[in-house]
């Protein structure tokens, strides 16, 4: 029987008059978005038609979902909103604090040794609160929550950006930061704003080479990092029915990549197959009684010109298999053009690593395409000039792929077999002892992101995401130019060969199998349970509500940082050795915008303090304001927060003292996890003024006294000549979020309910 069967079965009861309810207010066919947002309206919410990109609405998802990273932050704060039990079913995953270095068993055993104040933390406030904990070595979030909760027609919230993985069965699902986590399990109605509908028909079906991954990076190439930002992505057409429900997956998984709030397929038998096969049959059943309601009114589809608000064609009989990257995930290149662009942009072509696996590709069907790859590396006598890593995304997929001789498979081309776990794909790889100085280099893998430093902790490392497949057949060259579809490969007896398409299974023929997924049940009554934090713990550290802001914070601020060009929350709060001070608020400050690069010298981690009268690392520059009660403000340029959904990009510089982050535009998540700390998030109405900020600057809000939504704020910069320049900033904020600024947090004003 499937988790939470009950809740699931009484969500379909109902779905029929809840649509006929909104129909009756919405006077046009419907969505599969819109049915599944207006669905889950909370009574907070009345139904009516809400307007896209314009109107906040308040939701209630089903259910939430932390990985450990993230759920110590999320559950910190929980722990202060006074709760006794979460309202929505909810559950902790450990995934993230396991780094890959020699293999899966002694990697395993090595971070539950380091690990275990955190691990036994999580467990205990989840035995406490009555949250599922999956322990570490489950397997990645995003597959463990496919294989075992999404449902089609579902909501979710989950504390890391590529929660819209679920949306391959047709959920959906959202990646937040953890105050918002804390509003759905405290049961709080949870804030959105209505988001825009784009539409991607996909015509024709995938063959040879080509793999959904391959869908998401074009699509990636055509909107950029910006271009999903506040909408919903919805595929459909011939081409989405005919891909796998994981193919699906890793479609909506990367749709974070585009700044898009989730992604999401209609009901389809690819899902009731996937459904049964993961022993879902019970829900499965239930959604073939619903299936009208579990995908959008056919006029939709149709003419998706007059229900979309933007609309992109794919076909995918010609789709050509591609790389993105570096440094970007937008940056799309087929795999016809990549040894010219390479060579165009002088990008290292030699490979010491590629890595395959990770949530985005780690399927049964992806490995089994990768094995098939392998197998013909065996056949043929090919030797893999690259060193090959495996990330399984489950126990249940490691165990079946062992089973079914798959890992066999890879390990004879050489490959090395990380835990389940989300290892290099966050910065949890041990690579090398010294990555700053770490040489320039290229590594090609199946992951989802691909920023400056995202694997290994190396600035020069050229990062370039396609399907597992591809990244395989790239291994075997140890070339970034290869092109499996017209090159050849030398075999151990000096003949020129070329490789078969790879070939797999969508589901495992033999069905899956698993001794022990990893899954702890919390105990029935948890008011016995305590929860301990040591006081003088390095790794966790209980929170102090923070204080509202006033006029007089406000005024004559200090410049931190003027950060320039990219800067994602990989900038703000580096992952990788960071991870473990993820509960400790105090401690993970020190990487405060480490990353970041300094508009006035071009550098990173060095910032003119003025009261210092010197430079100073960013921390250490806020640190200093902070102790003479001087605020701060941080100025950005375009899309600040991309990446992660990671909240400590915003608590770090609250902590800190930042008062103000002022930019040309916010990522969805950032902006939003920033409100939520009660800081003020603005952006320039001239993009321009960005230029008149100088580092010896006093930074004033001068009218945040009046303080209201749809009102721009002024911003007047004293400039240490005496001159001074003055200029408008916009903001998101309605009047609950205004509401959030005034008590210090959202998390002190629910204390305050």
């Amino acid at each position: 029987m499937a988790f939470d069967i009950e809740m699931i079965r009484s969500r379909y009861e109902q779905i029929a008059d809840k649509i006929e309810k909104i129909r009756s207010v919405i006077d046009h066919p419907l969505t599969l978005t819109e049915k599944i947002l207006y669905a889950h309206l909370h009574p907070e919410s009345p139904l009516q038609s809400y307007g896209r990109g314009k109107d906040y609405v308040f939701f209630a998802p089903d259910r939430v979902a932390m990985q450990d990273a993230t759920a110590q932050m999320a559950l910190l704060q929980f722990m202060m909103a006074g709760k006794d039990k979460v309202d929505v079913p909810s559950t902790v995953h450990c995934d993230h604090l396991i780094q890959a270095k020699v293999g899966a068993d002694t990697d395993l055993q090595v971070a539950n040794d380091l690990n275990k104040e955190v691990t036994d933390f999580l467990e205990s406030v989840s035995d406490k609160y009555g949250i599922g904990f999956w322990g570490p070595g489950a397997g990645i979030i995003h597959q463990v929550v496919l294989e075992n909760y999404a449902f089609p027609g579902g909501m979710m919230i989950g504390t890391d950006s590529h929660t819209p993985n679920a949306g391959g069965l047709g959920m959906v699902a959202i990646g937040v930061g953890g105050a918002d986590a804390v509003d759905v399990m405290a049961g709080i109605p949870w804030e959105l704003k209505m988001p825009k509908l784009i539409g991607v028909k996909l015509t024709g079906k995938l063959s040879g080479w080509s793999s959904p991954k391959d869908v998401i990076l074009k699509v990636a190439g055509i909107l950029t990092v910006k271009g999903g930002t506040g909408a919903i992505v919805e595929y459909f057409g011939e081409g989405a029915t005919s891909m796998s429900c994981t193919g699906k997956g890793t479609i909506c998984n990367m749709g974070a990549e585009i700044g898009a709030t989730t992604s999401t397929f209609g009901y389809d038998d690819s899902m009731k197959r996937y459904l049964e096969s993961t022993g879902r049959a019970d829900v499965a059943a239930a959604a073939d009684q619903i299936r009208e309601h579990l995908t959008a009114d056919p006029e939709c589809y149709a003419n998706p010109e007059k229900y979309f608000d933007q609309v992109i064609e794919i076909d995918l009989s010609t789709l050509e298999p591609a790389l993105n990257g570096p440094y970007t995930p937008d940056l799309y290149t087929p795999v016809s053009k990549m040894k010219e662009a390479a060579a165009a942009n002088d990008w290292p072509t030699d490979l010491e690593y590629c890595l395959i696996g990770s949530c985005t590709n780690s399927s049964y069907e992806d490995i089994s395409r990768a094995a098939s790859i392998a197998r013909q590396a065996k056949e043929k006598g090919i030797e893999a000039k690259s060193q090959l890593t495996v990330t399984p995304g489950s126990e249940q997929v490691r165990f079946t792929i062992e089973r079914d001789g798959l890992i066999d498979d890879l390990e004879s081309m050489g490959a090395m077999v990380f835990a389940n776990a989300c290892g290099p794909c966050i910065g949890q790889w041990a690579r090398f002892s010294d990555p700053k100085n770490a040489p320039k280099n290229s590594i090609v893998h199946s992951f989802n992101r691909n920023f400056a430093k995202r694997a290994d902790g190396a600035p020069g490392t050229h990062a370039f995401v396609a399907s597992p497949e591809l990244v395989t057949a790239i291994a075997l060259s140890g070339k970034l130019g290869f092109n499996p579809l017209t090159d050849t490969l030398t075999t151990k007896d000096g003949k020129e060969v070329m490789l078969d398409p790879p070939t797999g299974y969508e589901l495992p023929p033999k069905g899956f199998a698993v001794e022990d997924n990893g899954y702890n049940a919390p105990a029935e009554d948890g008011s016995g349970i305590e929860v301990v934090v040591s006081p003088t713990s390095e790794r966790l550290q209980l929170l102090t509500p923070f204080e509202p802001l006033t006029q007089s914070q406000v005024t004559d601020m200090r410049v931190l940082i003027k950060a320039k060009g990219k800067c994602t929350t990989d900038h703000i709060s580096m992952a990788g050795p960071w991870l473990v001070y993820r509960g400790h608020l105090e401690n993970i400050s020190n990487n405060c915008y480490i990353g970041a690069i300094n508009a006035f010298n071009d550098k990173a981690n060095t910032v003119y303090n003025v009261e210092q009268g010197d430079y100073m690392a960013v921390p250490d520059s806020a640190r200093h304001y902070q102790s003479l009660n001087i605020g701060t403000v941080v100025f950005g340029e375009e899309n600040l927060g991309e990446g992660s959904s990671r909240e400590h990009a915003a608590m770090e510089p609250r902590f800190l003292g930042v008062h103000a982050v002022i930019v040309k535009s916010f990522a969805r998540i950032h902006e939003t996890n920033l409100k939520k700390q009660g800081m003020l998030a603005l952006t320039f109405v001239n993009k321009d003024d960005y230029d008149l900020v100088r580092q010896d600057d006093k930074v004033s809000i001068v009218d945040f006294s009046d303080f209201a939504p749809g009102k721009n704020l002024t911003v007047r910069l004293d400039h240490a000549d005496g001159s001074s320049d003055t200029f408008e900033v916009s903001h998101t904020y309605n009047a609950a979020q205004i509401g959030w600024v005034d008590a210090g947090s959202a998390l002190n004003k629910i204390r305050g309910l």
